[in-house]
Formats: structure tokens, sequence, C-alpha cells
């Protein structure tokens, strides 16, 4: 039997509803045996622009409709079958690229929390008729924001064209853009048409074991497009003095003032400061 847990962020909020069918149960029992023996749960993060696919997806990975309502925040569901347990994190939105880095941080840092320890798999859901380069760099922003390895641990699931656009997948997975960031994810990925739940657990169990059924953890960062960090700041010049450039700063200190005897000293100070080093100079000249 199989009972989903529902996280909130920031606040949890713990549901039951039904279980798994025994339909569902039997379909899916194989696609399990990929995981480690030792993996008690697989933890997937879900990202992507449209809150609608990724809930479509984490209700196909779960067997119910447990995502519905959108959300401010992450939300956290888990559910059991055959002894794994199944933790599925769905993202509010995907930031866009004028975020500032203490929000991206902040998002991040939001899915961290609630994949803790860490996710096993990344999966990126894309429309590929509208996946353009800044789609692109949003997604590897946030990435690359969590860890570098990252990219190690995702999956690119691909959804179907919109009927009123005229090209298939295919056509689109050749722009540019998405066949970049299919590279950048070792080129593993799915396409969503007609995909069912026992494919779909394969794909994330293999990705899972290529990594020995290692989650990738949270590793804080520096956005690049930031100022350098006061320790990479170059140290301060400091500036040499003599008691010519003192007598010199002095003196232009003063003109503005109306003390002209204290002017006329300081210049006093400077002429003789000058005498003395050309004596000396010419000592050693001789």
């Amino acid at each position: 039997m199989c009972f989903i847990n529902i996280v909130f962020s920031p606040v949890p909020k713990i549901i039951s509803i039904h279980p798994f069918t025994e339909d569902l149960r039997r379909q899916t029992g194989s696609s399990f045996e990929v995981l480690p023996e030792n993996m008690s749960e697989l933890r997937v993060v879900l990202l992507g622009s449209s809150w609608t696919e990724k809930s479509e997806v984490g209700n196909l990975l779960l067997g119910n409709t447990v995502f519905t309502s959108k959300t401010k925040s992450c939300v956290r569901i888990s559910g059991t079958l055959e002894g794994k347990k199944i933790a599925v994190i769905n993202t509010p939105y995907l930031p866009p690229l004028d975020t500032s880095h203490h929000d991206l941080t902040e998002f991040i840092k939001d899915f961290a929390k609630w994949s803790d320890p860490g996710p096993h798999v990344f999966l990126l859901l894309v429309q590929p008729e509208n996946f353009t380069e800044e789609h692109k760099r949003r997604l590897c922003r946030v990435l690359q924001g969590y860890n570098d390895q990252s990219f190690d641990h995702s999956l690119i699931l691909i959804s179907a064209p919109r009927e009123e656009t005229s090209g298939s997948v295919e056509d689109f997975m050749k722009s540019p853009a998405l066949n970049e960031m299919i590279k950048k994810c070792k080129c593993r990925y799915l396409k969503r048409i007609n995909v069912e739940l026992p494919e779909l657990l394969t794909h994330l169990g293999e990705i899972t074991k290529d990594n020995n059924g290692e989650h990738v953890s949270y590793e804080a960062f520096e956005d690049t497009e930031q100022d350098l960090s006061k320790d990479q700041q170059p140290p301060p010049t400091k500036e040499t003095k003599t008691p010519i450039i003192d007598a010199v700063k002095a003196a232009g200190k003063m003109r503005n003032s109306s003390d002209k005897d204290e002017i006329h000293r300081i210049y006093n100070i400077y002429d003789s400061i000058i005498s003395i080093t050309i004596s000396y100079f010419h000592r050693i000249a001789q």
C-alpha cells in the first residue's frame, strides 16, 4: 500500500491520499529494479517554466493527481512503491535572467532544502518550439548555481509541439539552443509524446545508476556577473611619503588661507629641503 506525503514550503502539511492501484504496481515494478539495491529513496526536482507541465509529470511519477493549484514556493510530495520511496519536488517557476543574485540564491536554497540531502535527478521540462537561448541560460544558471555536477544528474523531457506549431520534435531539436542543452546533459533526453510511467522511471533509474546512486549536493555559489568579493579586491596602494611631498601638500592646503606668514614659513621649509638635497647629491658626485 502506498501513501503520499505532501509538503508545502515553508509550512509543512501532511495528508494521505489513495494508494497506487495494482495495475500501476505491476507496470512499474520492473522499473525500480534499475535503482541501486541500497537506495531507499529517489529524489527528483522538476525544473521548467510551465507549472502545468511540471505538475502533469509529477502526477505521472506519483500515480495520483496531487499537484494542483500553483504555489509561490516549492512543493515536495513523497510516495512509496514496491519498497522504494519517490520524492518529487516541484518548483513554482523558472527565474528569469534579470533575477538578482540574492533572489536566485533563495530560489535554489528553497528546492535544496526540500530535496535535502540532494536530488538524484533534475527533470528538465522544455517546450521545443519555445526553447530559446534565453531559456537555455535560465536553466543553466539554476543548475550551475546549485552545483557544477547538476548536468550529470539531468534528464531533458521534451514536450510535444503545440498543435498550432508547424514542425516536429525532431525539427526543433536541431535548434542551437536545445541541441546544446542536450549535449550539456550528456545527450540524456526523452520525448514526452506517449511516454508511459515505466519508461520514465527506467530513464530516471539509469541516470541514478550511472552516478552510482549518489545524489548531488548544494554548493553555495557566487554569480559570475557580480562584482569581485572583498578578498578578491586588489590591496589599497600605500602612498609613499617624503618631507618634500609633505611640505608641498601643506603649502597647497594653505594657498587659500589668509595666514600669509604660515604660507611663507612652509615655503622656506620647502626651499631648505631642496637646498639640502642638492648639496647632498653634489657631494656624492665629487
